[in-house]
């Protein structure tokens, strides 16, 4: 099987609309994140902090998203290069690698959204537990 240039190319746009939505992500929660870190550091409370140890986790979870999309932009990139110049092999492994790192950081993102509700579900415990 031969690789042609527009192959590799084709993931441009999903990347680029995936680092928009990661970068959105992150921008959200690390407003939230200084938010609650203020309100902790008013009032102290239990809940605060274990929301924050969700948003950790998030936060972690959406730089791997992150880097992941940065390599796989990366070797595309390289498979572009390697498709021009004719080196076929190099062209593949760095396309079906490239694949697999896209794979990672939409695994990720999946998680990620996953684990969103916890915060969620920390608020409703909390409105819950004062009934």
């Amino acid at each position: 099987m031969t690789l042609e240039v527009s192959t590799p190319a084709l993931l441009f746009p999903a990347i680029s609309l995936l680092f928009l939505s990661f970068t959105n992500r992150f921008l959200h929660l690390a407003a939230l994140i200084r938010q609650l870190h203020k309100d902790w550091l008013e009032r102290g409370e239990d809940l605060l902090h274990a929301q924050i140890s969700n948003l950790r986790r998030r936060l972690t979870l959406i730089r791997l998203m992150q880097l992941f999309g940065a390599f796989s932009l990366l070797l595309c990139v390289i498979s572009m290069v390697a498709v021009v110049a004719e080196w076929q092999e190099l062209g593949m492994t760095s396309f079906v690698i490239a694949l697999v790192l896209m794979g990672c950081s939409l695994t990720c993102l999946c998680y990620e959204v996953w684990i969103s509700g916890g915060a969620l579900r920390i608020l409703l415990n909390a409105v819950q537990e004062k009934r």
